[in-house]
């Protein structure tokens, strides 16, 4: 017995290794044996045996979850690789047709085949890749209605998404190259006809999950007719977007908003009928005198003769700063040209009439020293002789227009009598300049040298108050 086991050790030692024949170049197969009455074959998860005629893809050996490389859509199913993805400013302003307040974030936005995907950033892209379970918020483009917008943000280059279930997200980015590339491409996918589960049906070469068979390569049916969504549905307004009569809308309103256009009144005869009134603040000086027909606006001999009658001795007159509601109440009334009464006791306050006047020459389109005159004061102020330096001024004044001229006189002998009770009202010439002189003049176009021209500005203010006789005479206007 011993010498037979010996013998039978040494044949199947002679006898080559068994050689088992390849499989189609694909994964071996493990044989096994059970107790009951058939057997079944064991493979790899990633076994799959396509047919001859057909040549099958490489075989991925790594035995990691599908899952973790694809992110769940609605539904349950998967979505495509990434077609791109950047960070954008998000805003969702809707849902289900219900507002909601509008909050800017960045966001970092990913464009899949059929959805876009928000995350805080692209490091939580990766972690809800490896976490199936922490989802990011999804929008379904299936259905959705794509368009820029300037009426729901203040904001430019802003795209407006609208999904089927009335959902509303504003998308944003300053580079409009970028947010212009987004807009095509969520476009497209938003007008696709099928769905994207409908999409992976039609691929060749897909693997059912509850088979070992591999489907046959296949040319994908197609796709059948686009069926009315369910935001057509609630909103058949919104189809309009995409009616055939869409275009004749379109000529239908010019039409008629050329018609109103050419049939509305002029202004000239709105302000005859006097629906639409001409602004006093912020009116040009010229166009304010030529309306009223006068060379000083009247608004402003109201307010001179009031704080000469009750304002000469007051502390701090145009120095003091007044209420500022009362103020623009005071305007609005002036502007609506109601009956103004500047006695009134809602007026007790003098600081408020001359904060309406010093206001009313702060809103001049032009200074009362007109732009083209800036430069020639100021080399005027540089003269160093005295009487001189009265001299030019005094020609230079007289070179004005008249509604400048004659309210630039009427403006500095009222100042001259606010000097006249300096003992009382503790004003003096140097602070009349410092409050009128940016009041008054002020260069055409800002070239960087404001503290030196504010240095000009007073100077001159100060040397038309000291001379303000021999300069303007002393004829009334």
């Amino acid at each position: 017995m011993a010498g037979t086991r010996v013998t039978n050790m040494q044949t199947a030692a002679k006898q080559p290794p068994l050689v088992l024949p390849p499989s189609h170049g694909a994964v071996a197969m493990r044989i096994k044996a059970t107790n009951s009455s058939g057997e079944r074959l064991s493979q790899t998860k990633s076994m799959v045996i396509p047919e001859p005629e057909t040549p099958g893809k490489p075989i991925n050996r790594h035995r990691r979850n599908q899952s973790q490389h694809s992110i769940g859509g609605a539904g349950g199913g998967e979505l495509s690789v990434p077609l791109q993805s950047t960070y954008l400013n998000k805003a969702k302003i809707s849902e289900g047709g219900k507002k909601l307040r509008k909050n800017w974030t960045s966001t970092w936005v990913v464009l899949s085949s059929d959805h876009l995907l928000f995350y805080k950033d692209n490091k939580q892209e990766a972690l809800v890749n490896l976490k199936p379970g922490n989802r990011a918020e999804e929008v379904d483009l299936n259905g959705a209605i794509v368009d820029w917008t300037k009426e729901k943000s203040s904001r430019r280059h802003v795209l407006q998404i609208t999904t089927s279930v009335g959902d509303e997200y504003l998308l944003q980015s300053d580079d409009y190259p970028t947010i212009s590339k987004w807009h095509c491409a969520i476009t497209k996918i938003a007008d696709r006809p099928c769905s994207g589960a409908g999409r992976q049906l039609a691929r060749p070469g897909l693997q059912r999950s509850s088979s070992q068979e591999h489907l046959p390569r296949r040319v994908a049916e197609a796709p059948p007719a686009k069926e009315p969504n369910r935001r057509s549905l609630m909103f058949p307004s919104s189809r309009l977007k995409h009616s055939a009569s869409d275009s004749n809308d379109k000529i239908g309103v010019k039409n008629r908003l050329k018609k109103f256009i050419s049939r509305r009144p002029s202004m000239k005869t709105l302000q005859e009928k006097g629906l639409i009134k001409d602004r006093v603040f912020g009116c040009h000086l010229l166009t304010l005198c030529s309306r009223e027909g006068t060379t000083v606006p009247k608004f402003i001999r109201l307010c001179i003769q009031e704080v000469e009658r009750r304002g000469l001795q007051s502390d701090g007159v145009y120095r003091v700063s007044g209420n500022l509601a009362t103020i623009q109440k005071l305007r609005f009334m002036v502007d609506q040209e109601e009956a103004l009464n500047l006695g009134d006791s809602q007026f007790e306050d003098i600081h408020v009439i001359t904060g309406a006047l010093k206001m009313f020459f702060r809103e001049l389109p032009e200074p009362l020293f007109p732009f083209r005159f800036f430069d020639q004061f100021v080399e005027s102020i540089k003269t160093k002789d005295p009487k001189q330096r009265v001299q030019v001024v005094k020609k230079l004044v007289n070179q004005l227009p008249k509604p400048n001229q004659h309210t630039m006189k009427l403006l500095f002998c009222h100042l001259q009598k606010i000097l006249s009770h300096s003992r009382k009202n503790l004003m003096s010439t140097q602070g009349l300049s410092i409050v009128f002189g940016p009041t008054l003049m002020w260069p055409e176009h800002d070239s960087g040298n404001m503290a030196v021209n504010m240095v000009y500005q007073n100077q001159i203010m100060e040397h038309i108050l000291i001379e303000s006789r021999e300069i303007f005479g002393t004829d009334e206007v």
